[in-house]
């Protein structure tokens, strides 16, 4: 994985037009620009999620928990 990874889409207006952004993100993820919607925003990796977490249980009805 790459120190700084790029975005595909700004999460705003959905275009791909997008730049690194020279501004200062005071340690809050990377910088990026959109040309199209003239937004600047910040994308940061917040950690990785249990495993355990994303698993349902398999004989629970839709939305529940198993008894």
């Amino acid at each position: 994985m790459s120190e700084r990874a790029a975005p595909f889409h700004c999460p705003y207006c959905g275009d791909e037009d997008l730049r690194p952004s020279e501004a200062d993100a005071r340690g809050k993820g990377a910088a990026w620009e959109c040309a199209a919607c003239n937004r600047a925003f910040a994308l940061s990796f917040l950690g990785l999620l249990s495993k355990g977490l994303a698993q349902r249980v398999p004989d629970a009805p839709e939305g529940g928990r198993a008894s």
